[in-house]
């Protein structure tokens, strides 16, 4: 069990930045994000034992953050833990650099307005995942995935226009 332990702490510290990025996309408030994080982090330590192809993980991350993301969206209750979950370093050197960084608050705020399943393949998309992943992640088809990527592109393209006339 303790070896089972240290080899999910390792695989969390390594991939912690997804987790912040999703949460960061589907939730505004710190608390919420801090909510979805934990509860992305029980989630991911209940599968981890069944998880059988280890040269996947980074796609296995995303789709459990991102099905506990929209999980909890959809419930919006809070949830008592039964297990304890181990402790993360505290690393939240992502979000200080995106509250530092105006451009991507801008572009976080125009993903948050978009779809639960166009969010995903965005944030995706933006970490250089390629249409196949973001599919078999997503469980939804390639081309799917290109037309999603376009048509968010284009909405979030008249954002941006529209926040620059606003200035």
């Amino acid at each position: 069990m303790a070896l089972l332990k240290n080899e999910f702490l390792e695989i969390l510290t390594n991939y912690q930045g997804i987790l912040y990025k999703v949460s960061l996309v589907y939730f505004k408030s710190k608390t919420d994000r801090e909510d979805n994080f934990q509860e992305i982090v029980y989630q991911l330590w209940k599968s981890y034992p069944g998880l059988k192809n280890k040269s996947s993980i980074g796609s296995w991350i995303y789709k459990v953050s991102i099905n506990t993301s929209i999980s909890r969206i959809k419930k919006q209750r809070r949830i008592e833990y039964k297990e304890n979950i181990p402790e993360l370093p505290d690393n939240s050197d992502i979000i200080e650099e995106i509250s530092k960084n105006e451009s991507l608050q801008l572009l976080i705020n125009a993903i948050y307005n978009l779809d639960e399943i166009d969010k995903s393949i965005m944030l995706m998309y933006l970490e250089e995942k390629n249409y196949n992943e973001i599919a078999e992640i997503i469980g939804i088809s390639k081309s799917n995935v290109g037309v999603r990527i376009n048509r968010a592109k284009k909405i979030l393209k008249q954002n941006f226009e529209h926040l620059n006339h606003g200035k």
